[in-house]
């Protein structure tokens, strides 16, 4: 099942919608790869075929996509002001 272009679109889908709701960029990375995993099994680009026989081999494409995708946004959209929230001083140090 993991071998049908449509179950990988489906899902990237599944998990953009889940995106929508949860607040952050946390599934996204994991909808492009998803789509993209489709993309490559549908369009027959090469490797597709690799993945449609074996459908392990479309969960690592999948992650390695996934990680990818994750990483690029990260370093494209950088770290938003006041993600994080640094303490420079101890309020008993007075």
């Amino acid at each position: 099942m993991l071998g049908i272009w449509w179950v990988w679109v489906a899902f990237g889908l599944a998990v953009a919608t889940l995106e929508v709701v949860v607040p952050g960029y946390v599934f996204v990375g994991f909808a492009i790869g998803a789509v993209l995993t489709g993309a490559a099994i549908g369009l027959g680009l090469p490797g597709g075929a690799w993945m449609a026989a074996a459908p392990l081999n479309a969960v690592v494409v999948f992650s390695v996509l996934s990680l990818i995708a994750w990483l690029s946004l990260r370093y494209g959209l950088g770290v938003r002001k006041g993600q994080t929230k640094r303490i420079r001083h101890d309020i008993n140090e007075d």
